[in-house]
């Protein structure tokens, strides 16, 4: 299995939470991010995020985008199950901020789901300083809370 492909075939499993995703959607959205990340090629896990200059036209990445000059959006950070408890996201997170300054960000932004509800991603953010900025019912029903953590 390529790496494409077990990344594909984690956001399957976790497309509630994330959105679905097919191979050419997966392309464009590596194309153009600013940061991601594989852990295991893709089969333990896996983290895209886009700056503000990303042609990505998601509800949550346009509801940041009309509120900040600058940031970093975290698009969709998966961790398998069978590879949870290791720090895998917390690493993914620890490159991603490290990138960010680096390129001078002072924000990474993210959305949450909190219909249906995502308790373990809710208490992952906090403990990682994010604050909620907002929330939104989207389109899909889903009902999110916009988080910010500042670098």
């Amino acid at each position: 299995m390529s790496g494409i492909d077990a990344i594909l075939a984690l956001n399957k499993v976790h497309e509630v939470e994330t959105s679905p995703l097919d191979r050419d959607a997966l392309m464009r959205l590596l194309d153009c991010a600013f940061h991601s990340a594989t852990a295991g090629a893709g089969k333990d896990g896996f983290l895209i995020a886009f700056d503000e200059n990303a042609d990505y036209e998601s509800a949550n990445f346009q509801w940041f985008k009309s509120r900040y000059d600058r940031f970093v959006y975290v698009d969709r950070i998966v961790v398998a199950e069978h590879a949870q408890g290791r720090g895998l996201a917390r690493k993914f997170y620890a490159a991603l901020f490290d990138r960010a300054r680096a390129a001078g960000h002072v924000r990474i932004v993210c959305e949450v789901n909190l219909d249906p509800p995502n308790p373990g991603s809710v208490a992952f953010h906090t403990a990682l300083n994010f604050v909620e900025v907002g929330q939104a019912v989207l389109e899909n029903g889903k009902t999110v809370s916009y988080k910010e953590c500042k670098l």
